[in-house]
């Protein structure tokens, strides 16, 4: 199992260092020597930047990643954008760490850590890893919603079923081939029918109340 995970990650790995050039990237650090290293050598990666400071209170559209300076003056500051469904990849730079810095970090989801004095070696690496990073925490978070949604669907056939076996006196297996019947006719799926007869018998059931 592990070594199938490792093989999927090298054969990603070429994938993500050929895209470098299509990414978007937003440089949210203070128009110093750092800011100025770490946008000229995202420039020579092929990256299309755009620096900024203090950090934009909303995001253009279509951004990929986000390099942001972790510094006592910007932590207090609230990002909305992180509250955002889909958000860029985000790299911290940190001038120095202790406690706070490091929470701050963790706060904004930061995939990886780059460290001031920012220098050419290293963050191609950090860049790399971040996009990794960011691709499997977006497939996780589909198949957990792709797993909650069918445990959502197993749920609702299985309401549904009970209703049917208490209005219509039949065992489990009718209930369900009815509703699976019920799916085959109108061409829908099977937790679309139990849907259906769910909210069917709260409506029923609005006057005996």
């Amino acid at each position: 199992m592990e070594g199938g995970s490792q093989r999927r990650t090298i054969r990603a790995t070429p994938a993500l260092l050929k895209d470098l050039r299509t990414l978007r990237v937003l440089v949210f650090h203070p128009d110093d020597a750092d800011g100025k290293q770490l946008t000229q050598q995202l420039q020579r990666i092929g990256c299309q930047v755009q620096a900024f400071w203090p950090p934009l209170p909303t995001l253009p559209e279509g951004v990929d990643v986000i390099f942001l300076a972790v510094r006592p003056d910007s932590i207090d500051v609230g990002f909305e954008w992180l509250k955002a469904e889909e958000v860029p990849t985000i790299i911290a730079v940190v001038t120095y760490e202790n406690p706070t810095i490091v929470e701050t970090v963790l706060h904004i989801g930061s995939q990886a850590v780059l460290p001031s004095p920012v220098r050419s070696f290293g963050l191609l690496s950090a860049l790399v890893v971040a996009r990794q990073v960011h691709g499997e925490i977006k497939s996780h978070v589909r198949k957990v919603r792709k797993l909650e949604g069918k445990l959502l669907g197993v749920r609702r056939i299985a309401e549904a079923k009970g209703i049917l076996m208490r209005t219509r006196q039949i065992s489990d297996g009718a209930a369900y081939d009815l509703i699976r019947d019920q799916a085959m006719s109108k061409r829908v799926t099977t937790e679309e029918i139990a849907a259906a007869i769910i909210n069917a018998n709260e409506i029923l059931s609005l006057g005996k109340r």
